[in-house]
């Protein structure tokens, strides 16, 4: 394919392509082949992006009745589990229409509140669109006026499903055939918000009134010593707080519960939303900020100044006593922060630990919603 960039920060990137996109060139190339008894090593594909690719046919093996080409992903710089598999299409004749089945490797749909319905193959609504597109335009060009059933399958899939996240979205037996713009952006923010909405939703199809939201794997942890009856109910939002609270609203949901560590969780202290350090830190000038409206001494403030975690400050704090008044202070900014993000649509609660797994805030809301949870 030519390549295409994107700038993440001072770094020049490739662009890849999508499952959806091979599963859509493979099914083009293999009706290409079907129709004419040729056999096909190139096909050109326009992604719903608008961005025209030229991909090399793996195989391509023929019958009179059908056949099966695969096409290698290519994720850029993108750091992919799938980058390198190879996707396939079996294409044979059908009377009419394009029948799309999901074949071995693809995964099947076990929860509602996914792109496609319950019992269906994991092949999104747009991979769907371009498959069918792809062999309309073969069939129009080769003044065919029959149909095609396509069956994508991908022979690693199975095995690369446990190194995903579809196993926790309810997606068993293989991956999903995805992709919105057909192109693969390295590093794309918007990839990871739209997985947090995917498992949010699986939630709200459930009929839960209450979003469990975790920021990390020590969260998960957190949860399933404290309240394990929750530990598969939770969605996690890693550093998109704020995203994750919107997602939650747009879905409905009444209630938003936030676990998670004070080393991500004291920025929320100073209206950070965006945990990554990439985007900004201000733990220490939080905690400092805290400690100076709860009273600390200003020797202790300037001695946190230069920790490099939340927990090593907090150390300083208890030795000084200084600690709970700092809490209780960090305790209200994030209830604050957290309905101004809110905007009254929800109710919104935070539980923070430290990594010795102690307790040692919640916000206002947090008991009441936890409450809750566990009663649904």
């Amino acid at each position: 394919m030519e390549d295409n960039y994107i700038y993440n920060g001072t770094k020049k990137l490739r662009c890849g392509y999508t499952t959806g996109t091979c599963a859509a060139a493979a099914a083009q190339a293999a009706g290409e082949a079907l129709l004419t008894q040729q056999a096909v090593s190139k096909t050109e594909i326009l992604t719903p992006k608008g961005i025209r690719l030229h991909l090399d046919v793996e195989r391509c093996e023929m019958t009179n009745e059908k056949v099966l080409c695969g096409v290698i992903k290519d994720s850029g710089d993108d750091p992919d589990v799938t980058n390198g598999i190879e996707i396939c299409a079996e294409v044979s004749f059908a009377e009419k229409g394009v029948e799309i089945l999901g074949g071995k490797g693809v995964g099947t749909v076990t929860k509602a509140g996914l792109d496609q319905p319950v019992g269906e193959s994991a092949i999104n609504s747009v991979p769907r669109k371009m498959i069918t597109q792809a062999l309309q335009a073969v069939a129009e060009m080769h003044e065919y006026h029959g149909g095609f059933r396509v069956v994508i399958s991908i022979p690693a899939g199975e095995e690369l499903a446990a190194k995903t996240f579809n196993p926790r979205i309810g997606i068993v037996g293989g991956i999903s055939v995805i992709g919105t713009t057909g192109i693969v952006e390295p590093m794309s923010t918007s990839a990871i918000v739209e997985t947090i909405r995917t498992e949010a939703n699986i939630r709200k199809e459930e009929g839960r009134k209450n979003l469990i939201l975790t920021v990390g794997n020590y969260s998960e942890r957190f949860i399933a010593e404290k309240h394990p009856q929750l530990n598969e109910l939770c969605v996690m939002c890693s550093n998109f707080i704020g995203d994750a609270i919107d997602i939650g609203i747009t879905l409905g949901f009444e209630n938003i519960l936030i676990y998670g560590h004070i080393g991500k969780m004291v920025k929320l202290g100073s209206g950070i939303m965006n945990t990554h350090s990439s985007y900004a830190d201000g733990r220490m000038e939080t905690l400092i900020a805290c400690g100076a409206i709860a009273g600390a001494d200003n020797s202790v403030l300037c001695s946190i100044k230069d920790c490099a975690t939340a927990d090593a400050a907090l150390d300083i704090l208890y030795e000084n006593g200084s600690a709970l008044g700092t809490l209780d202070v960090l305790t209200q900014r994030i209830h604050t922060y957290l309905q101004a993000r809110a905007k009254g649509e929800a109710k919104v609660g935070a539980v923070i630990f430290s990594y010795k797994n102690d307790l040692l805030l919640k916000t206002e809301y947090a008991d009441e919603i936890l409450k809750m949870a566990l009663e649904e």
